[in-house]
């Protein structure tokens, strides 16, 4: 089965920078989103970021102009360059993509961002 693999998630000080890829360990046909959640310990997960096949993006009010989602569509990959970051940016991140074709969804394990001094 196909699993969404992440990477580039760690500790980093108020104002750093992170950058988180995401790849499949497999093929998937015919992605049509991408796109990055996360969720904070007793909160919902929520969307970050995502993108469409077209290359049209959509952030989150709390990350706009601080993060940037871009994807590699030869390799299937995703990433997600976080600039200026701040505590309240601490979470679990996921990846996530879609498809029209059954499972229609990927999930990744999730990558943990901290960010304190």
């Amino acid at each position: 089965q196909v699993q969404l693999v992440e990477s580039g998630g760690g500790l980093v000080q108020p104002g750093g920078s992170l950058r988180l890829s995401c790849a499949p360990s497999g093929s998937i046909f015919s992605i049509y989103a991408m796109g990055w959640y996360r969720q904070a310990p007793g909160k919902q997960r929520e969307l970050v970021a995502g993108i469409i096949s077209g290359g049209s993006t959509n952030y989150a009010d709390s990350v706009k102009g601080r993060f940037t989602i871009s994807r590699d569509n030869a390799k299937n990959t995703v990433y997600l360059q976080m600039n200026s970051l701040k505590p309240e940016d601490t979470a679990v991140y996921y990846c996530n993509f879609k498809t029209p074709i059954a499972p229609y969804e990927y999930w990744g394990q999730g990558t943990q961002v901290t960010v304190s001094s």
